[in-house]
């Protein structure tokens, strides 16, 4: 760097995650080994989004800022040899969105650093980036702790000339997650024909859609649970569970460009049969724990609901909830239950991925989960989350330390720009749900 020996931001108490509204401050560190001069010494704080329909491309078809200031620090002088220090401060907007990235778009935040010099005389710039978390709170979705149910009935010829109808139906505990919690899953088929069907399948499925001049859908599977197939005749019921990995929020609020989506999809192979169960994930977890009359902070009551607290966290094992087996029992019908062969959460032994029960909070009431420490123990590690680089934040206060987590890399996915059928949005999904399964009912 020539006469330039060191030249770097700081941020205050090493912070590097804020929420919109926050002031970030910091300090830019130079050292010099000669004298510099300098006309401005400035510090700019930017914020924006960039999408295009090519992959991973830095020539942007789209742009959208969200926050551009610029503070002198130094006007014209000249700076003596040895170290100098100098302070700065911004106050992030309230409505910005969270920070992410993703192949065809990211929202970006960064402080820069310039030293303007005189005339043929080298300038020096440097850069560092943050990260904001627009914090979304499950509880301020509506029937949110409902469960979310999807009904399809499929009519298939066999045999050239024989016909068999199969009713294939799935549902969720919840309507949002956040990572960490498990989603317990009840899938019911009945086979009325005289053909075994093929394997079930269900997926934890993310859609970020970058609203280009053609929108491009980005279709990542994130877990993966296969059971077996349905015998001639029978009946049966299948339950499982997916945690959540670390996971970026759904809807990216205040970001235009990108939107964030995901559904859990159960789909039957021969025949084909496939439902779709819209979910959210969130921030603050739903809060399923019944109101108490003290001490409840003022101005933030608690709905009363039923607590659900869950069991500990093994994927392939089944929850037992009365509730659920009444609600998708077929009256009067004898059911088999379905074994499952594969779940992506587990290595090839069956046993799950190396990730305790207690590294996650209860199902009810914020989820706080229990950051594993570094090497040398002065600090929580933090993962960065599956398709998409943002922090998986927890309650801790220290200072975060980038590291990867075996649970959450998805198996090999693909990458549709121009999906014939993308999922359905989540009214779209409640509507033809609602309408289907009413139908099925009369």
């Amino acid at each position: 760097m020539g006469k330039l020996q060191e030249f770097e931001i700081t941020f205050t108490n090493n912070k590097v995650v804020y929420n919109p509204g926050e002031s970030l401050s910091g300090t830019v560190r130079i050292k010099t080994s000669h004298s510099l001069q300098f006309k401005a010494i400035k510090v700019n704080c930017v914020g924006s989004c960039g999408i295009s329909s090519k992959l991973n491309d830095a020539s942007w078809m789209l742009e959208e800022k969200y926050l551009s200031s610029t503070l002198s620090v130094a006007d014209k002088g000249t700076l003596s040899a040895g170290e100098h220090s100098f302070p700065f401060q911004f106050l992030i907007p309230a409505s910005v969105p969270t920070s992410f990235e993703g192949p065809f778009g990211k929202v970006l935040y960064k402080i820069r650093a310039f030293i303007d010099t005189p005339r043929f005389s080298k300038d020096y710039k440097t850069q560092r980036p943050f990260y904001l978390l627009n914090v979304l709170n499950l509880n301020e979705l509506p029937d949110i702790e409902q469960p979310s149910c999807a009904l399809t009935t499929k009519k298939f010829n066999y045999l050239l000339v024989k016909t068999g109808t199969l009713m294939l139906k799935a549902c969720s505990d919840l309507r949002g997650y956040t990572p960490g919690q498990v989603i317990k899953l009840s899938t019911e088929i009945h086979n009325k024909s005289g053909k075994d069907t093929g394997y079930v399948m269900a997926s934890l499925i993310q859609r970020v859609s970058y609203k280009t001049k053609r929108p491009v859908f980005d279709l990542r599977p994130i877990a993966e649970v296969e059971g077996a197939g349905v015998k001639a005749g029978k009946h049966a019921e299948w339950r499982e569970q997916i945690i959540v990995p670390p996971l970026p929020q759904s809807g990216l609020t205040g970001c235009s460009l990108i939107e964030i989506e995901y559904f859990i999809q159960v789909s039957l192979k021969s025949p084909e049969a496939v439902v779709t169960l819209p979910i959210y994930i969130g921030n603050i977890a739903v809060n399923l724990t019944p109101s108490i009359p003290h001490p409840i902070a003022q101005g933030a009551p608690m709905p009363a609901m039923p607590s659900l607290s869950p069991a500990p966290v093994v994927p392939s094992a089944p929850p037992a909830e009365d509730h659920l087996v009444g609600a998708l029992g077929a009256g009067g019908v004898d059911s088999e239950e379905i074994p499952t062969k594969s779940h992506s959460q587990q290595d090839p032994s069956g046993v799950p991925i190396s990730m305790s029960p207690s590294a996650f909070g209860q199902a009810s009431g914020p989820v706080a989960p229990q950051p594993t420490q570094s090497s040398d123990g002065s600090a929580p590690l933090f993962c960065l989350s599956t398709g998409a680089t943002i922090p998986f934040f927890t309650d801790s206060n220290t200072t975060p330390v980038p590291t990867s987590c075996p649970l959450i890399l998805p198996p090999e996915y693909s990458t549709w720009e121009y999906p014939h059928e993308p999922p359905p949005t989540y009214e779209e999904s409640c509507s033809s749900n609602n309408s289907s399964f009413n139908s099925s009912m009369r």
